[in-house]
């Protein structure tokens, strides 16, 4: 874990803030802690930042499968189409599209032939929450990219 704390003024502090959040959105955050403070001089908010460095870590690693080479043709060709979809759906609620579904749970959606919303259910990480919410829109349409 490492920390970084920025001082930024409340007149003038602009560069200060875009510096700040340029790095929050580059490192994976703990937590933020913040403390406003005050002098006949000055005026400032202070952010001590805890963070992990995006060079390691077990998620990284996980990111660096290709799935083309674990699965078979038919299920690449599936899981392609499910990415497709769950990239329509992230765009559409403005989520990011892990959030969807992971690529790990994605591949192995792909591996099952005959998808049915009970069958997504024992898949690991997918539970009732996302089969409600996006179960129906998965087997409709990639349903209909087969056929058409």
């Amino acid at each position: 874990m490492q920390i970084k704390i920025y001082a930024i003024p409340v007149m003038g502090g602009e560069k200060l803030m875009e510096e700040m959040n340029t790095f929050l959105r580059t490192k994976k955050i703990l937590q933020v802690e913040k403390q406003f403070y005050s002098t006949a001089q000055a005026a400032a908010w202070t952010f001590c930042i805890s963070y992990l460095e995006d060079s390691t870590g077990v998620n990284n690693e996980k990111a660096k499968i290709d799935y083309r080479q674990v699965l078979d043709a038919a299920s690449f060709e599936r899981f392609s189409k499910m990415r497709e979809i769950r990239k329509r759906l992230a765009a559409e609620e403005s989520l990011p599209a892990y959030a969807i579904f992971t690529d790990e749970e994605l591949a192995n959606l792909a591996k099952i032939e005959d998808l049915t919303l009970a069958k997504m259910k024992s898949v690991k990480g997918i539970g009732e929450k996302k089969i409600e919410k996006y179960g129906r829109s998965f087997l409709t349409e990639s349903h209909d990219k087969k056929s058409g």
